[in-house]
């Protein structure tokens, strides 16, 4: 089976349990085992979170106020892509879980703790960043694909 979207969102809080949603609606419907599609919806809801926070930058036609989320259910893969519009990165980022009395940067280390490959880089062309994701599906035993 193979499955694809993309959402174009607004850098508001409320766009992020919206992509949540509807990443884990595709996997139960496709038949993905619920501890693989809960693992991804929270690394997918933290790269939403830091697409929100750290996305934005100067305003070019709105393009800043957005960011993308793209997901492929291909084979037994999903690989999530999320991109802003921000300024980009301007180090490579430590993946490396935080000092405990750290308030930020626990975000890309969950999303390496539950995901099994992650990519982050800078957007190609007008700046911003893509943190991509991806892991090995495992299927429920009796998928209750589309029963209507």
């Amino acid at each position: 089976m193979s499955i694809w979207w993309s959402l174009h969102l607004r850098r508001e809080a409320a766009s992020v349990p919206l992509a949540r949603r509807l990443l884990i609606g595709t996997m139960e419907t496709a038949g993905v085992d619920p501890e693989i599609s809960y693992d991804l919806s929270v690394a997918l809801s933290e790269a939403c979170a830091n697409a929100v926070e750290h996305g934005g930058g100067p305003t070019h036609g709105g393009s800043s106020e957005a960011y993308r989320v793209t997901a492929y259910l291909d084979g037994e893969k999903c690989r999530i892509e999320v991109t802003d519009s921000g300024p980009g990165l301007t180090r490579v980022p430590d993946l490396r879980p935080p000092r405990a009395e750290a308030e930020h940067g626990r975000g890309l280390c969950l999303i390496r703790e539950l995901a099994d490959h992650v990519q982050i880089g800078a957007k190609p062309g007008r700046g911003g960043t893509v943190v991509s994701f991806d892991k090995i599906l495992k299927w429920k035993k009796d998928p209750s694909l589309l029963t209507a």
